[in-house]
């Protein structure tokens, strides 16, 4: 803003006295008016010349200083910058944040800092912005856990090695001692497989035996018109596909995992290889079919012989029950079947089995709570199996 402290017309007229302009840089000048009040005139383009010559008479003017300094030309209004910060902030305006750069690069001093200044507190460049509750620093973080404190994929605690496994008991098909075992980590393949993966199909030729080490398998065949029936749930330390491996059989069923599971793999010539070698693996391998068979015919006489689905639905649930005394009123335990993997089990539809569950709360014979199972009459839904 240029001050205007006393103002100059002259008599003569303005266009004569811009014509005495001189080269040099204007200074600070006194002119005078007429005694009659005249208006001021703003917005004067051109300088005027302090030649003597050119001079209007002292008694016919009064006198203005222009002596304030013109304004820089890259100079840009601070409030103009905030604004555009604001608007690159709050509205994501990219034509605000040109106009801060492009005052960053100002050669005016004070317009080149403000801008640098602003665009350092972006939030957009790593800084607060114009956020009311800034994200904390971030916390350091704490040092790595030991290896052996880690676990696998999908949170399984891996086995490395068999012979140093120490979760076999005398029910595991591995249930080896360290020599065998040790025989058996060098022959064997290790895997960690989600849950759905399918490690062998009904009818398929048999490559080798799977031995679980962690987690479940379900079992089960197919029918000609594509239903499901599912024969048996394998658990940890038992042997799949044994059976087919060591006759040269096709498969008689569908392996396929129901939650991440661990498995070690061994080809049909090293597990007849063992078996050969050691004569622990035979008893092992004679022990597993043993039990394989009972299981069968057990199976097979609660599908047949059971009248009803009610009672091969009782059967059921009475079988994934823990075993409990007789002056326990209620038994619990959480239910990890689906509908339709307990019409599977049964050879029943997902409706059939939704429908029987309902008539056996309206029975009061079980209750639900989330994914928690309550037998409240064990005795009502053991006769309903017979």
């Amino acid at each position: 803003m240029v001050g205007l402290n006393r103002c100059q017309i002259g008599k003569n007229s303005l266009a004569s006295q811009i014509s005495e302009v001189g080269a040099a840089a204007p200074k600070p000048l006194r002119c005078r008016q007429r005694t009659d009040h005249l208006r001021l005139v703003a917005g004067w383009g051109a300088s005027f010349s302090d030649d003597p010559q050119a001079a209007v008479p002292t008694s016919d003017l009064i006198s203005i200083d222009l002596s304030t300094p013109a304004p820089h030309p890259d100079a840009v209004d601070p409030f103009f910058l905030f604004a555009c910060h604001v608007e690159w902030e709050r509205r994501e305006d990219s034509s605000a944040a040109w106009e801060l750069i492009a005052a960053a690069q100002s050669t005016h001093s004070d317009t080149r800092a403000h801008a640098r200044a602003l665009l350092a507190s972006s939030r957009h460049l790593g800084g607060v912005g114009l956020a009311s509750n800034p994200s904390p620093l971030p916390k350091p973080r704490r040092p790595a856990l030991q290896e052996t404190e880690m676990k696998g994929p999908y949170g399984l605690e891996l086995i490395e090695n068999c012979a140093e496994c120490t979760i076999t008991n005398r029910g595991f098909f591995c249930g080896f001692s360290h020599d065998v075992r040790q025989a058996l980590d060098q022959v064997s393949h290790k895997s960690t497989l989600p849950a759905g993966a399918i490690l062998f199909v009904e009818g398929q030729s048999p490559r080798g035996v799977f031995i679980l080490c962690s987690g479940r398998v379900n079992l089960s065949t197919t029918s000609r018109e594509g239903k499901i029936l599912i024969l048996k749930t394998a658990e940890a330390g038992e042997a799949l596909g044994l059976s087919a491996a060591i006759s040269g059989l096709p498969y008689e069923a569908t392996a396929e995992t129901s939650v991440p599971s661990q498995l070690n793999f061994v080809d049909r010539k090293h597990l007849l290889e063992l078996m050969q070698n050691y004569s622990e693996v035979g008893l092992h391998t004679a022990r597993s079919l043993s039990r394989d068979f009972q299981a069968a015919y057990r199976d097979i006489h609660d599908l047949v012989l059971t009248r009803s689905s009610a009672g091969k639905l009782a059967r059921l649930l009475l079988s994934q029950s823990p075993s409990c005394n007789a002056e326990a009123l209620e038994t619990r335990f959480q239910g990890s079947m689906t509908h339709e993997e307990m019409a599977q089990r049964i050879g029943a539809s997902r409706e059939t089995v939704t429908r029987l569950l309902s008539d056996l709360k309206k029975k009061q014979l079980i209750r639900l709570e989330g994914p928690t199972l309550i037998i409240r009459n064990r005795t009502a839904l053991e006769a309903l199996a017979v």
